[in-house]
């Protein structure tokens, strides 16, 4: 029987006040895995109560204390590790090794939260006046939230809610509902903590339970991670109320391939960043610029190395790409492959249609290669969040550089040469925050933020490293003199 899943308040799991309740489906087996409530105002309400309730006990908690919570944590979801790995390929599709890997990179964060002792340090000034001393604080601000999407359900959360407790907030966590199993999971984890009640709180839910985060006057950041109109969405509601917020938003990633790079090495890269996690991620490589004598020998090594890769269930260590996360996406991605054709690409390799021997109802979409994409092309402009790679032809460097930045958004860019000129300028000249040389997913590591310009993000302060620790804090100015 599924699970129908709970809400965790106050360090208690209790249940929604919702009448609806959504199925969490495994997309490749198409089992019910769970049931997700559609959690109410009403629920929200309750879970930003026992926050602020617990706020004050929690924030006078000396800041070595709750690190040692995380140190904790580390350790609990070390041994639960494959646990949580393979719920994330139950409820989300990918591979395997892919959801190892996204574990690892959000028990990196926990890691992060562990230095923030020495990061929150502030400065002062001695007789910055005749007698007088002046000093910067930083102190908790209250009640966070964070609205996360289904591709990454176990490594997104973990970007906020680890520094926001250590840093003496209470937290509010807002899943995705189509996968939220993989936090109930972690929820578990941290109620074996025995955390003070109220400083982790779990809401599920969908539309209802995000509006109601993003209104509630109690709250008084958000954090979210999803596509560009939401994340525009969130930040136009959260600043409205009052509230601080980072909105990670959608991308198109360019990928510049230069002349002298190492084409066979340039496309291994190029593999993992267009096709794993079958092209849901926010850092995926969607478009490759091949320039000048580049492009031939890319567009070839690129169908060779594409064709070839396994499509499967996640769960079988063969795998090398799984799922699409339902079958309103497959119909999405294969009806945006279509549109693309009718405006004028090429396929090179078609993915649509796809079926895995044993999982014909699975809503597979293979790796897919468009050629002659023109800039005014959906696959070129909008993004897929999916397999699907389009190859564009740049004459020459600057070609390739007025290309890129030609795109509405700017979440990450990468090139891969061998001439450091050309590294230089592209660092130097494209709009994305974050750039990769040599580098096929230019994901920063914890203690980096992680950047975004133009539609990809919101807001003043991204996620992760320093900008993290100043979201969640408030600055104070203290000016004494003692007579």
């Amino acid at each position: 029987m599924a699970k129908k899943l709970k809400n965790y308040v106050g360090g208690e799991w209790v249940d929604s006040s919702a009448s609806v309740y959504t199925p969490v489906i495994n997309p490749a087996t198409c089992e019910v895995l769970g049931e997700c409530p559609e959690s109410t105002y009403a629920d929200v309400d309750a879970a930003v109560k026992a926050a602020q309730a617990g706020f004050e006990e929690w924030r006078s908690t000396p800041i070595l204390s709750r690190t040692q919570y995380m140190f904790r944590f580390k350790t609990l979801l070390e041994e639960r590790f494959e646990d949580v790995a393979k719920m994330v390929v139950e409820e989300n599709g990918k591979t395997r090794d892919e959801a190892r890997g996204e574990v690892r990179r959000g028990i990196e964060s926990i890691d992060f939260a562990t230095s923030i002792p020495v990061l929150m340090r502030s400065d002062g000034l001695e007789d910055v006046a005749s007698g007088i001393d002046e000093t910067t604080l930083r102190q908790p601000a209250g009640v966070f939230a964070a609205i996360t999407p289904f591709n990454f359900p176990a490594m997104v959360p973990l970007w906020f809610l680890p520094t926001a407790i250590v840093c003496g907030n209470t937290f509010i966590l807002k899943p995705s509902p189509q996968t939220p199993i993989s936090m109930d999971l972690m929820y578990e984890i941290l109620h074996d903590l025995d955390l003070p009640e109220g400083v982790v709180n779990l809401i599920q839910g969908g539309k209802e339970a995000s509006m109601a985060v993003m209104e509630h006057p109690g709250i008084k950041g958000v954090s979210f991670v999803g596509s560009s109109p939401v994340a525009k969405l969130v930040y136009e509601t959260c600043t409205r109320h009052g509230k601080r917020v980072q909105a990670q938003g959608g991308a198109k990633n360019y990928i510049a391939v230069m002349p002298d790079a190492d084409i066979n090495a340039s496309v291994k890269n190029i593999m993992g960043a267009a096709y794993g996690c079958a092209g849901q991620r926010c850092l995926a490589a969607a478009v490759v610029v091949g320039v000048g004598d580049a492009y031939d020998k890319l567009k070839d090594e690129l169908a060779k190395q594409a064709q070839g890769l396994r499509v499967g269930y996640g769960l079988s260590e063969t795998t090398q790409m799984g799922t699409v996360v339902s079958a309103a996406a497959k119909e999405r991605i294969e009806s945006m492959i279509t549109k693309g054709v009718e405006q004028g690409a090429k396929l090179v390799l078609d993915g649509r249609g796809v079926a895995v021997q044993g999982y014909e109802a699975g809503t597979f979409v293979g790796p897919t290669i468009v050629e002659n994409v023109q800039p005014d092309n959906i696959l070129a402009k909008e993004e897929v969040f999916g397999p699907v790679l389009a190859i564009m032809q740049a004459d020459d460097f600057d070609d390739a550089v007025d290309i890129i930045n030609g795109s509405k958004y700017g979440n990450a860019a990468s090139i891969f040469t061998n001439d450091g000129k050309y590294a230089r300028e592209f660092k130097y000249r494209v709009n994305a925050g974050n750039i990769g040389v040599n580098i096929g997913v230019a994901a920063p590591s914890a203690s980096f933020p992680f950047g975004g310009q133009k539609e990809s993000f919101y807001g003043d302060l991204h996620g992760q490293g320093m900008d993290s620790i100043e979201f969640y804090t408030e600055r104070k100015i203290v000016i004494e003199r003692w007579l």
